[in-house]
């Protein structure tokens, strides 16, 4: 397929809108026009590409109605890239048109219009980036890093506890969500995530070799929830 193969099932969907339509206007692949309406640009190409994008952006100097056209895909892969590309584009204030081919003809589906964006905020996922801010001791992350998990409040909160039955031993819940200040003791431990714990008996749980493992692997971890839990007044040998 070329891109030319997308100009005519484009150029007849435009003019069944009541416009007039020409290819290659000032280095435009096609441009439209009603009357008494601003000038519609299309660019474009066989993937949706951050050349096409960047193409569709530079005619937003010319005109606010600027789309970009793409062949269309198939299957559930096609589904998620035209809902994330249509996410992009709002965010761009483009358009996006997709032509998809068969035998008997040629379908445009028009996925977005052009539009100044306007982000909607999700209060949820706000309040839980500030509880997680919040909640997070110290910054234990580097910016892409690959060598070992994430380190977030959760995974800080266990490592708590598993410092406190390293040191001390055998413990229950109750006693590990008091002595660390993690009210989610009960639910760490039975969940067990991570493979760190193990329940002896009712009530009572141990450390495995993988949280000893854990241990070491986030040592530097461990040293500042140490230093916090001096500061806070906590049990510092819970957290050795």
């Amino acid at each position: 397929m070329q891109e030319t193969a997308l100009y005519a099932p484009i150029k007849a969907y435009l003019e069944g809108q009541g416009y007039g339509v020409k290819s290659e206007v000032n280095d435009c692949d096609l441009v439209a026009l009603r009357e008494g309406e601003a000038p519609v640009v299309v660019e474009m190409k066989l993937s949706l590409s951050l050349a096409l994008l960047l193409q569709g952006v530079d005619r937003l100097a010319i005109t606010d109605a600027v789309y970009v056209a793409v062949p269309a895909g198939s299957g559930r892969r096609w589904l998620n890239q035209v809902k994330d590309a249509v996410k992009l584009c709002r965010r761009l204030g483009l358009g996006l048109i997709s032509v998809r081919f068969s035998a008997r003809r040629a379908k445009v589906d028009v996925h977005v219009d052009p539009g100044p964006y306007q982000p909607r905020k999700t209060k949820k996922r706000t309040t839980a980036l500030l509880r997680e801010f919040e909640r997070r001791v110290g910054d234990p992350n580097t910016g892409g890093q690959t060598r070992r998990p994430i380190v977030t409040a959760y995974r800080q909160d266990a490592l708590r506890i598993a410092a406190s039955l390293n040191c001390a031993g055998r413990q229950s819940p109750a006693k590990l969500a008091l002595e660390n200040d993690v009210p989610k003791a009960g639910s760490i431990l039975q969940n067990n995530h991570y493979g760190w714990f193990s329940r002896v008996s009712r009530g009572i749980y141990e450390l495995t070799p993988n949280g000893q493992k854990a241990l070491e692997t986030y040592q530097d971890v461990v040293s500042t929830l140490n230093e916090n839990a001096k500061i806070t007044g906590l049990a510092v040998s819970s957290v050795r």
